[in-house]
């Protein structure tokens, strides 16, 4: 006997488990004829279905082919899968059986209903990528009509809801059928009648095919004129995951905590708006170690993140296409008050996700209606990930041709803002035209959106290295007030408050942007290095320096700490890393072009570079 899998990744095993070499065209060949009613088809068929991006008699010279090789595929065993005649390929389903079989098997509804929502979460035929369009229109067929036997099996299974257990395995089928058509209200209205009731009530969207942007109309009265070109858009449902959640220690509060994202997955699914991700692709993208590859590949705009800790469970809500954190929140999980007021939690948590979702989806929808503008924009930020000169030209590069398919394209004026001041930076030569481009550009993405905290952020940065350290604050003080979980701003606000002579306040922040985002970038270790320098806690600085994966902007302040606690050896290790990096680097003109509010951190910063040996 052998065995087609085609859940999953399409192949075909013997019976002991070893798998069988075989043509990925013979498998789907073989997937084909088992689907239909027949098991048989003529050759010509066949031929026309594996190859009709090409000339007929081009085809049937190619199944010749593929006949040949599975004749000769493992010695023949294989052969006895099909009996081939001169005009037709018949399966032969007495040497074959197929994980298909599911869908005709009997047994009670909950059994089926469990059996059918298993293989359908796996995916039909993933792992291929279809070579024709008719291989494609089949495949995308064979989902249809498995994901309505889905269906039908949830409904036959509707009697049985009271037995134990059939309560999660309904729900969790419901969540995949929703997963798929977001837009089906018969078993979203079952879904909630399972768990309790939508806590949503009537707040929720009522799901209607128009735009979800309210516009705004200017005091003139008039409605302007990008919201006019989205709103006509068709309704293209975002996509949001729930990360189940981790923990350092195993300890019995995460399974009440994965409990609770359960509850808080059917809450959301109340939400017209918005397509959920069903749990166990949730578990799988938590599992894969290239997240935000796997997020990308699957459309995901937002993803919930959740961790469990001796503090609580700690949630936040991310932006995918900007890493934007647009809320965070801990929650407490202790074990007495947890069983009673899980239900609480989940609907708390539930109306804060709601909320900001609907906050967002004007942004969304501006990234959206502009998807080469979006996807350069994305290559440019992937690349300022790295403070390399290399690499920061590219990004801009990357942002310049974003804004040659959008020319207002605001997120793209801060992505070239900040490809300026991080210029200025990384050469340390004080050139103040590049100041002053990132100054302009960050006015253009103030003057195109106002309301994103992105733009004063960056007219913040830029401020500050101008030598306008009041400024500075003021702009990344609105930045956050716009964006209070946004821990880039919340970062950049830190690292403007250390040159305003208030180490203490910058430190308390960066760890608070530190929170929000705890695979903390590089940038963020090195301003709370800075901070730390300043209160004169120096070892402190200095393991924040080593913490980052790339030292090299940091090594001048490495140096500086390790002189000051007159650790020698340390200090020539990096003040010998930053001359190889900037070997015409000067302490007196590089503390000439460096704003620090009071003269005191100066004479600091000078005292540690000349004992270091700068």
């Amino acid at each position: 006997m052998l065995h087609l899998q085609t859940f999953g990744d399409l192949r075909l095993i013997e019976t002991n488990g070893d798998p069988v070499r075989y043509p990925i065209k013979g498998l789907l060949m073989m997937a084909h004829l088992y689907a239909g009613a027949s098991h048989e088809l003529s050759r010509y068929e066949l031929a026309q279905f594996l190859w009709n991006d090409v000339e007929a008699d081009l085809a049937r010279l190619n199944l010749r082919k593929l006949l040949s090789r599975i004749r000769e595929t493992d010695g023949g065993r294989a052969e006895m899968a099909f009996d081939f005649t001169a005009t037709t390929v018949r399966l032969n389903t007495q040497v074959v059986s197929s994980d298909l079989d599911i869908f005709r098997a009997g047994g009670s509804p909950l059994e089926r209903l469990n059996a059918i929502a298993e293989l359908t979460q796996r995916g039909f035929i993933g792992n291929i990528k279809p070579a024709t369009k008719l291989i494609d229109a089949w495949i995308r067929a064979q989902r249809d009509a498995q994901a309505l036997q889905l269906r039908q099996a949830l409904l036959d299974a509707l009697p049985d809801a009271q037995k134990p257990g059939a309560a999660r395995t309904i729900s969790s089928a419901a969540l995949q059928i929703l997963e798929r058509d977001p837009k089906d209200e018969q078993v979203r209205a079952l879904l909630h009648r399972l768990s309790g009731g939508s806590s949503l009530n009537e707040s929720l969207p009522n799901g209607d095919d128009h735009a979800r942007v309210q516009v705004k109309r200017s005091e003139t009265g008039e409605t302007p004129a990008d919201i006019e070109r989205i709103s006509p858009m068709p309704l293209i449902l975002p996509r949001l995951v729930l990360l189940p959640p981790t923990s350092k220690h195993a300890d019995a509060g995460l399974a009440l905590a994965n409990a609770l994202i359960e509850d808080v997955t059917i809450e959301l699914c109340a939400l017209r708006n918005i397509s959920i991700v069903a749990p166990h692709t949730a578990g799988q993208i938590r599992r894969d170690s290239e997240k935000a590859a796997v997020v990308a590949r699957h459309s995901i705009a937002y993803l919930l993140d959740t961790r469990l800790s001796e503090e609580g469970l700690f949630a936040q809500l991310v932006y995918f296409p900007t890493d934007e954190i647009i809320w965070a929140n801990r929650f407490a999980m202790t074990p007495d008050i947890l069983p009673r007021q899980r239900r609480l939690i989940a609907q708390q948590l539930t109306m804060s996700v709601a909320r900001e979702l609907a906050e967002n989806e004007e942004e969304r929808l501006r990234f959206e209606a502009n998807p080469e503008a979006y996807h350069a924009y994305l290559v440019g930020s992937s690349l300022m990930s790295k403070l390399t000169l290399p690499h920061i030209r590219r990004a801009r590069k990357a942002f310049k041709q974003s804004l040659s398919h959008k020319a207002d394209f605001s997120p793209s004026f801060t992505g070239l803002a900040r490809t300026f001041t991080s210029e200025w930076l990384v050469t340390a030569q004080g050139n103040n035209e590049l100041l002053h481009l990132a100054e302009q550009n960050a006015l253009r993405a103030i003057e195109r959106d106002p309301a994103s905290a992105a733009g004063h952020r960056e007219l913040g940065v830029t401020k500050l290295y101008l030598g306008d350290v009041d400024a500075s604050v003021a702009a990344l003080h609105l930045a956050e007030e716009l964006s209070p979980h946004f821990a880039d701003v919340i970062y950049s606000h830190a690292d403007t408050l250390v040159h305003a002579s208030r180490p203490g306040d910058a430190l308390a922040k960066i760890k608070k942007a530190i929170l929000l985002n705890p695979i903390a970038p590089d940038a963020y270790l090195w301003c709370a290095a800075g901070a730390s320098f300043f209160l004169e806690q120096y070892e402190e600085a200095i393991a924040y320096v080593e913490a980052m994966k790339d030292k090299a902007p940091a090594h001048r302040i490495a140096a500086a700490s390790c002189a000051m606690i007159g650790d020698r050896k340390r200090a020539l290790f990096h003040r010998q890393r930053a001359e190889n990096i900037n070997p015409v680097f000067d302490v007196e003109k590089w503390l000439a072009i460096v704003p620090f509010k009071e003269h005191w951190q100066k004479e600091l910063y000078r005292e540690g570079l000349l004992k270091a040996g700068f």
